[in-house]
């Protein structure tokens, strides 16, 4: 109901300027592709579709080699959370490629190239994506409805909703990629995909939850939630040289994960309330942690309360993990959340934040911005992601990875897939 009511105002109050080229493509009906597409909550399919076509000089259409399902906006969209998604949108940020074809104004890559995919879409003319906070580009979003809603219109994403330019994803055989110069990034035949695909997002959304967090040498980093983003933040934090690094959650494979591969202290949550949790970590940290990160996101109400709300449209978000997070932060500490949020929370405990005075920082991370450092990370073997892969399957299993990764079934973390 929710996604009928947003998209019909979104037909009423109309889109809003828009640099060329940017919103949603048209594809070509002589030549297909698969690809897969959401067709519902808990829905998705992989469909035969146009292939995407050059609209733009700026444009390339890039052959992906390798996709991957992001654990957290990817699921999002798969339970139907993102209001005004169409059926038929062919989703997913976290993608790479051989560039097959390119507009007459892509200056920096030829014909044959390999890049990696940035999952946000900016512009890289206009102020913000001069100061290089590319996830607030204020020229690839057309939503005038999210314009209303919040003042400005980030820019759009990769596989996202109305509210987020509607533009075709990278789970796909073939993607067009506005604004290629921005967006894209050469990749060394040294680099395999294994590795080089997750700098589209993980590699580079953990580095920037722990550079939100300013983690430091001798810090004490403590991140609620071990999927990929955790996990890797647990890295960049080390690399940082954090002394100490506690992380929570609730999955057996990713606590065991996280100590095996990182050997750092865990806390099952399993079966605990929130105060369990609080009083547990406390009890580890006397002092309070120097820096937490969030990266668990809306959806993950823990009480009774707020399931109801969060069931009856009273709140879209619980804060209830966020609450935990500034209890456990020292005073004048900082807290990262990386985590999505996209709504409001009631009951939010602001005086914890002024009371304790508290940092905080949020917000997706501009990918472009960390190109060159994570390349370089994985080029000298500071970093590698491939821990963190589960399993390995082609296009045509993505829907049975979608419901494994939401449901958290038999050890699945993270896909690595080959269109």
């Amino acid at each position: 109901m929710m996604n009928t009511v947003s998209k019909i105002a979104d037909n009423l109050v109309g889109k809003k300027r828009a640099s060329a080229g940017t919103p949603r493509a048209d594809g070509d009906p002589t030549l297909t592709m698969r690809a897969v597409t959401w067709r519902g909550k808990q829905n998705v399919s992989v469909e035969t579709v146009p292939r995407p076509i050059i609209t733009h000089p700026g444009d390339v259409i890039v052959r992906v080699t390798a996709c991957a399902i992001c654990s957290g906006s990817d699921l999002h969209i798969y339970n139907g959370e993102i209001p005004t998604t169409d059926v038929g949108l062919i989703i997913g940020h976290e993608g790479m490629g051989i560039i097959e074809q390119k507009g007459d104004e892509v200056q920096k890559f030829s014909v044959g190239d390999r890049v990696v995919i940035a999952f946000d879409i900016a512009c890289g003319h206009c102020d913000m994506c001069h100061r290089q906070e590319f996830t607030g580009c204020r020229e690839t979003n057309d939503s005038r409805l999210m314009e209303k809603a919040i003042g400005h219109a980030p820019g759009a994403l990769f596989g996202y909703s109305r509210l987020l330019g509607n533009v075709s994803g990278s789970q796909a055989e073939c993607v067009r990629v506005p604004f290629a110069d921005t967006n894209c990034y050469k990749i060394p035949d040294a680099v395999p995909d294994e590795k080089a695909l997750y700098i589209t997002d993980v590699l580079s959304t953990s580095l920037h939850a722990v550079e939100m967090g300013h983690v430091k040498e001798g810090d004490t980093v403590c991140i609620w939630g071990l999927g990929p983003i955790g996990l890797n933040a647990v890295r960049w934090a080390q690399l940082k040289g954090a002394a100490r690094v506690i992380g929570v959650d609730y999955v057996p494979e990713r606590l065991a994960l996280a100590q095996k591969t990182f050997g750092i202290e865990t806390v099952d949550r399993l079966g605990m309330t929130s105060a369990d949790v609080v009083q547990r970590l406390n009890e580890m940290l006397p002092g309070g942690a120097d820096v937490v990160i969030e990266a668990v996101g809306f959806r993950f109400a823990m009480s009774l309360m707020h399931k109801m709300e969060r069931a009856l449209g009273m709140e879209t978000d619980s804060p209830e993990i966020l609450e935990e997070c500034f209890k456990v932060c020292r005073p004048y500490g900082s807290v990262s959340i990386i985590g999505d949020y996209v709504g409001y929370a009631n009951q939010f405990p602001v005086g914890l934040l002024t009371t304790k005075h508290l940092k905080v920082e949020s917000g997706q991370c501009p990918v472009q911005k960390y190109f060159g450092y994570i390349l370089e990370k994985l080029q000298d073997g500071s970093v590698d992601p491939t821990f963190m892969i589960t399993h390995r399957i082609c296009l045509e299993e993505t829907p049975l990875a979608y419901r494994m990764l939401n449901d958290k079934c038999d050890g699945w973390i993270k896909v690595f897939i080959r269109p």
